[in-house]
């Protein structure tokens, strides 16, 4: 049947973010906020990639005090605790879509497969999509165009440089490489969660499932006693292509999944205590961790991570350990990862997000130009999702400027700057604070007040970078002549170490559960948060606006203004439980 017989809709977009996980989100997102008219393609029925209903793995970051990820990831996460106080899968799901559907400036295409495209002189010209639910093809045509696919399914189509598999060890002079180059990559993961019953549940497996015993499994032994058992350790592919062999990697997968629960639940050593148990999802799609990495200006190494990334062009930071999992996953032998140090925080920069060779191609996620060794840190979800808002940032400022992504490297204080406007935190970076907040004469009752404008809006170190309100205080900006305020940059105190536990409380722990007990605690806005406040602005008319705010769960908000003020004033009402207010930033723009 000829192709012709399908529709054909044409899309015409200054920004075409392909992929829709975590990072591609982000990317949109940002993009689409800072002006630019952005198509979103996604190949699978919801967004979220790994962190969705489809996969569910939850998402990591940076270790240590204080390295929680703020941002388009923070936004989301609070949405999260606020819509979803039950860790709900698919209401998680919405909480994602609805992010996207907010955004006028997002063309957000679902069930949609990139499958070819058009390129000339080094430049991708459109991409070809299919939607299966519409059976109809899309040609994309854009400036620039973002792969936050995971597999950089952009690479072969424009035929950019790319990496796969194992750097040799001397090649980067990696202490973590193989001696020898190779092609082995860390595998997939089909992930299960389980439900405990008040009466004992039974399990009778297929016929196809693997069978394990104990003394198969030395180093991955289930324990649904922990909170934080998703068996990701059902791990397989590294041995294989991760893409041209993925459908037989998720069959292998899904006999595993199912001889690993039979073990659970009829093995003599497990049964009793997991006689309450039973499944409540298996995952069908393979969770997957590495398969292409572009090849930008920069290849971010081991040597780059445990330096601390210390670039110029910092654009995001990770912290999560060098996590190299074993390439022979649940049927090796030995441990199934290695957790190799690396600092917490380190910086990455943006020459590791944009090609070498295609001159409007851009990436963010797993896929970005680092070797395997820095990958197995830079991976996981919430830096990914740090490097998309990155990404779709520069891409708007580039689009704006009339240049290439390469271009945007000498404006990279513009584009830092816009990243810490929006809450995102660079460290080894000169913070940024705007000339008319400095200016301003500030009038507080307030403890540590000068804090409101320092540009540091996290505890860093011994320094809180945060001003102690009494409820019903107050902050105020005045200006000896009338000053034009386009917005106003409030960011509150959400908790950045919530997610551990702690002797005094139960804290939030991860933004969703993985196996579903009978009791467990309910989710909760941060307590350190900012529930009310008032904004009051005095306009160089004399006119007073008063901005009232009740109910609110963000860190980062902001107050449009576009007049010229005398003075703008900021009183903090309630929080969700502690009897001051931590404020981080009040700034003017």
């Amino acid at each position: 049947m000829e192709k012709s017989v399908f529709k054909t809709e044409h899309i015409l977009s200054d920004i075409c973010v392909v992929g829709g996980g975590l990072s591609g989100v982000a990317a949109a997102v940002s993009a689409a906020r800072h002006g630019a008219k952005v198509t979103l393609v996604q190949d699978r029925p919801m967004l979220g990639g790994n962190a969705s209903s489809e996969i569910r793995m939850w998402v990591c970051g940076a270790n240590g005090d204080n390295m929680h990820e703020t941002g388009i990831i923070e936004e989301l996460m609070l949405n999260n605790y606020y819509r979803n106080p039950y860790k709900n899968y698919n209401i998680w799901d919405t909480v994602i879509l609805e992010m996207v559907q907010n955004e006028p400036n997002i063309t957000l295409l679902l069930n949609c497969s990139c499958l070819g495209g058009k390129c000339e002189d080094d430049t991708i010209l459109s991409v070809e999509c299919w939607q299966t639910t519409t059976q109809k093809f899309f040609d994309i045509k854009a400036d620039i165009f973002i792969d936050c696919s995971g597999d950089s399914i952009l690479a072969p189509i424009s035929n950019a440089l790319f990496m796969q598999g194992r750097e040799a060890r001397d090649e980067y002079n990696e202490s973590i490489a193989p001696e020898k180059a190779d092609k082995k990559t860390m595998g997939m993961s089909l992930l299960i969660q389980a439900r405990e019953y008040p009466y004992e549940r039974e399990f009778i497996p297929p016929k196809w499932a693997k069978k394990f015993t104990e003394k198969d499994l030395p180093f991955r032994m289930p324990d649904l006693s922990n909170d934080f058992e998703n068996f990701w350790f059902i791990e397989f592919g590294g041995l294989m292509n991760t893409i041209d062999d993925t459908e037989i990697i998720r069959d292998e997968l899904l006999k595993a999944v199912y001889g690993i629960w039979d073990f659970v639940k009829n093995d003599p050593s497990q049964k009793e205590k997991n006689k309450n148990y039973d499944l409540d999802f298996v995952g069908i799609l393979p969770g997957k961790r590495e398969s292409r990495r572009y090849i930008g200006d920069l290849v971010m190494t081991e040597n780059d991570v445990l330096a601390e990334g210390k670039f110029f062009d910092i654009i995001a930071y990770g912290g999560w350990t060098m996590d190299d999992h074993n390439p022979k996953g649940l049927y090796g032998k030995d441990a199934p990862n290695i957790f190799h140090p690396a600092p917490s925080p380190y910086g990455i920069p943006y020459r590791c997000l944009y090609s070498k060779n295609i001159k409007n191609l851009m990436f963010a996620g797993r896929n970005i130009s680092v070797t395997h060794a820095a990958m197995s840190s830079t991976r996981v979800m919430a830096t990914c999702a740090l490097l998309g808002q990155a990404a779709g940032t520069a891409a708007a400022i580039a689009k704006a400027k009339n240049i290439l992504p390469r271009g945007v490297l000498e404006h990279i204080s513009e584009l830092q700057n816009a990243l810490m406007t929006d809450d995102c935190y660079l460290p080894f970076t000169r913070p940024f604070v705007p000339e008319k907040t400095k200016n301003a004469t500030l009038i507080s009752d307030f403890e540590n007040a000068e804090n409101l404008r320092n540009g540091i809006d996290r505890k860093v170190g011994n320094n809180t970078n945060c001003a102690v309100a009494q409820i019903g205080g107050f902050a105020r900006y005045e200006f000896e002549s009338g000053e034009y305020v386009d917005f106003i940059k409030l960011v509150f105190d959400s908790d950045l170490n919530r997610e551990t536990l702690s002797e005094r409380e139960y804290k939030l722990h991860r933004h969703m559960v993985n196996n579903i007990k009978l009791s467990f605690p309910k989710a909760y806005i941060p307590k350190t948060m900012l529930c009310d406040f008032e904004v009051k602005i005095v306009l160089s008319s004399g006119e007073i606006k008063t901005v009232s705010v009740t109910d609110n769960h963000q860190r980062l908000v902001k107050i449009s203004v576009a007049d010229t003020v005398k003075s703008i004033e900021f009183v903090p009402g309630k929080t969700y439980g502690t009897n001051t207010a931590n404020i981080f930033s009040f700034m003017i723009f």
